[in-house]
């Protein structure tokens, strides 16, 4: 999921790019046609085919189960799909929603329930824009920065300071070991890691070992 550090080794120029951090599900009525949409964070064209799949079986009675993705770093794998609605008024308009929005590792799938009533072309475009907007607002935007891992080694009065040092400069703890020492995993952006490294050791007075890691986007 999207909650998980995961080092993309792509050594690009890319500083940052935007991901969402939960899926989210939106839904609207129009015209009493029901779009069912859903937002679903992937990391490969093969999850995201695999996601379509199994949304496209679980509602295999729906007359249109259309989408679009964007995959990579770079945004450099996209993909749409009307499914059968006519040509531009459905995948075109989801992939819109999320260049937009300036989000990647992203797929996003629309389901309609047809409901009697034609939209015609632009009703169509706008109803597939509304539902894979509604489905994005219900997920959580996040962002994934390329830096490098730190892992820091103190002892237990020890502590309090690092912790506080991290807390001063918003550096978050990403996972933290209590054992015959202390040790705390952090990722830090790669021009700042002489800066911090100097900083902990100034704070714990040298008495800290501090382990460079990966580096990659986190």
């Amino acid at each position: 999921m999207a909650g998980v550090h995961v080092i993309l080794r792509d050594m690009s120029n890319v500083s940052s790019y935007k991901i969402i951090k939960t899926n989210g599900i939106g839904e609207i009525i129009e015209k009493k046609s029901r779009f069912i949409a859903g937002a679903f964070y992937v990391e490969s064209q093969q999850q995201a085919e695999e996601k379509i799949a199994e949304i496209s079986k679980k509602y295999w009675d729906a007359k249109h189960n259309c989408y679009a993705y964007v995959i990579g770093v770079n945004k450099e794998n996209t993909k749409c799909s009307d499914n059968g609605e006519p040509s531009g008024t459905a995948g075109k308009p989801i992939l819109e929603v999320i260049t937009g929005a300036g989000i990647t590792n992203i797929l996003i799938i629309v389901t309609r329930y047809f409901g009697g009533i034609l939209l015609g072309t632009g009703g169509l475009v706008r109803a597939y824009t509304a539902a894979a907007q509604a489905a994005l607002s219900a997920s959580e935007i996040g962002e994934k920065i390329f830096s490098r891992m730190l892992t820091l080694k103190v002892g237990y009065n020890m502590i309090n300071g690092v912790q506080y040092y991290l807390s001063q400069n918003e550096i978050g703890i990403m996972d933290s070991r209590y054992e015959a020492d202390v040790q705390f995993d952090i990722c830090v952006k790669e021009e700042d890691v002489s800066h911090v490294i100097d900083g902990l050791t100034q704070k714990c007075e040298g008495q800290i070992e501090i382990i460079k890691g990966d580096v990659g986007y986190f």
